[in-house]
């Protein structure tokens, strides 16, 4: 069964829509700069992907997260023709920290915050008039948790459409936290490069609207064929190759397809040591002879680690690039890992490619949650 992808929206350091962000992704344009949102001079990297809608640089105001979750819904409601009434539409969201970065702000220099608003729900029903929403925070992979609930909720039956959001913003608690485990403080995200040392954080949100079925399928973006998870519990941080092996096969598996017949891959990526190796490793398992099909990508290498919003985000692309023939390249990617010996990367540049019909997606989190996705090119 599949489901159809009919309006998309984004907001991200190297876009304000869905649009520019494919483009600039395609043309190697990073949103990579100096550290804006705190005092620099506390940490030792100095350096993250931030969307610079701030009012002066050190000076950070609340709710920004609640904005560019409801301009991506916007987008992909409009563009799915829905307008600005979900009245009766569910809406899901997957986040890694909420709006943590608002009740920060409230903690520490008294910013005007209302605790009901760390999730997002108050908001989308002030805006869209959403009586139904529901805010998930499952690490990196919660925004395709999300997509995978929304799937369950149009196979059932339930509902008709449902939209699916993602969005994340930088903490100074989780800034930090990352600063301190670094052996040296990452100048950019370099995934799958020998030389990487590390993950920077990226800002951003992500939105799609889902339904079982349309009426002009040449109108969809696209259509989802499978999200699997599973939880692995191997470790606090540590991804288990094993369970994102079965993650993948599960996808191929749910999806009706082979590894074969995947043309691209949008990897996880995030320039960890242990992530960029364990992925690599699980993804080789899965594909076993076939690894060297799909063309593979990372957009984290531009846009930073989005967190909570990364997965949606990377589906996103990924139909984009099913439906121009246009691949963005791993920023930085010069000398790829041991582990990943084989891959197909797309590195320096933009890649055309003539003929896709099949891309995976995937998207790892703490604890061990994963998820991956299949999605298949819209009708041309």
């Amino acid at each position: 069964m599949s489901w159809f992808v009919t309006g998309a929206g984004a907001v991200t350091s190297v876009g304000k829509d869905a649009d520019e962000t494919f483009a600039n992704l395609c043309a190697g344009r990073s949103g990579l700069a100096e550290l804006r949102a705190f005092d620099s001079a506390q940490y030792r990297t100095q350096h993250a992907y931030e969307i610079d809608d701030r009012p002066a640089r050190e000076r950070d105001v609340p709710y920004r997260a609640t904005d560019w979750l409801l301009r991506s819904v916007t987008e992909a409601a409009e563009q799915a023709g829905l307008g600005t009434d979900l009245s009766g539409i569910p809406v899901l969201v997957g986040t890694g920290l909420r709006e943590l970065r608002s009740a920060e702000l409230a903690w520490r220099d008294g910013a005007d915050f209302d605790i009901s608003r760390l999730h997002f729900g108050t908001a989308l029903r002030e805006r869209f008039g959403t009586s139904d929403s529901h805010t998930f925070s499952n690490a990196c992979s919660a925004s395709l948790y999300a997509l995978a609930l929304a799937t369950d909720m149009l196979a059932s039956g339930m509902h008709e459409t449902v939209v699916v959001a993602g969005v994340d913003t930088l903490t100074e608690s989780m800034y930090g936290s990352l600063d301190r485990v670094h052996m040296e403080p990452p100048r950019s995200v370099q995934p799958f490069d020998r030389q990487r040392r590390g993950v920077l954080m990226g800002e951003g949100a992500a939105a799609v609207v889902l339904r079982r079925d349309v009426e002009d399928r040449s109108s969809s973006l696209g259509t989802v064929r499978s999200v699997s998870v599973n939880c692995d519990a191997h470790h606090v941080t540590a991804p288990d190759p094993r369970g994102i092996t079965e993650a993948v096969r599960a996808a191929h598996d749910l999806a009706g397809v082979k590894p074969s017949d995947i043309d691209l891959v949008l990897l996880h990526g995030t320039g960890t040591l242990l992530n960029d190796e364990g992925e690599a490793t699980a993804v080789s398992q899965a594909f076993g002879p076939d690894v060297g099909v799909p063309l593979m990508t990372a957009v984290k290498s531009m846009t930073g680690h989005t967190s909570g919003g990364s997965g949606l985000l990377s589906l996103i692309v990924a139909l984009r690039s099913l439906a121009t023939g246009w691949v963005p390249p791993i920023a930085g990617l010069r000398r790829p890992v041991a582990e990943a010996d084989g891959f197909r990367f797309v590195q320096k540049e933009a890649r055309r490619v003539s003929d896709m019909s099949l891309a995976q997606v995937d998207a790892f989190g703490f604890g061990g949650v994963n998820a991956v996705a299949v999605v298949e090119r819209g009708a041309r």
